[in-house]
């Protein structure tokens, strides 16, 4: 792919994710992203086949940014507890997040789907934030600075209490506050006290 066309294929994606924040999933078509692209349906169509290829193509690019972001701040002095501290502050930009969130988007999609746990791309994910988790955790244990029992288990709630504030804030709504008590039972949770 040459690089006006990586461009305007990120131009589409870029567009198209401001409309799936605005709408929702179910409620945008390919119109709506051609409309809001200013390009022509043979134009989007170059580049994608459904709303739902596009969606797809979001989430997996934001992904690896967030990767990115997130791994671009860690140092190799930093401690278990610093990298932890860093992946719970960015769970609390995104739980705040109160414009261009794709929550709902996500999951209208998903609630839409029949997915197997294989090809389920929210599972997948969550699985993974799981095993990042457990391993910081191990770490923290064999360094002292954690106490835990069942890593695995705590890894585990701290992705489900992540997904229960996700869902708060698009229903009725999550303060700064409330997201930092939450986040701050999590590190006494596994914190040692010195």
């Amino acid at each position: 792919m040459g690089e006006k066309s990586t461009q305007k294929k990120q131009h589409i994606l870029d567009t198209a994710r401001k409309v799936f924040a605005e709408k929702g999933f179910k409620n945008v078509t390919m119109k709506d992203i051609v409309e809001a692209c200013e390009i022509s349906r043979g134009g989007l169509y170059l580049y994608f086949d459904s709303t739902e290829q596009i969606l797809l193509e979001i989430l997996k690019m934001e992904a690896q940014e967030t990767d990115d972001v997130f791994t671009g701040h860690i140092s190799e002095d930093d401690t278990a507890a610093d990298i932890l501290t860093l992946f719970l502050k960015e769970q609390k930009k995104e739980l705040l997040q109160k414009k261009n969130s794709l929550t709902v988007a996500v999951y209208e999609y998903f609630f839409a789907q029949e997915l197997t746990d294989k090809n389920n791309m929210l599972r997948k994910q969550f699985d993974a934030g799981v095993r990042v988790l457990e391993k910081l955790i191990e770490a923290g244990i064999a360094s002292g600075e954690f106490y835990c029992e069942d890593p695995k288990g705590a890894a585990t709630n701290i992705m489900y209490v992540l997904e229960g504030m996700k869902i708060n804030a698009q229903t009725f709504g999550i303060t700064e506050k409330m997201v930092d008590t939450q986040l701050l039972y999590i590190m006494q949770g596994l914190v040692v006290d010195v």
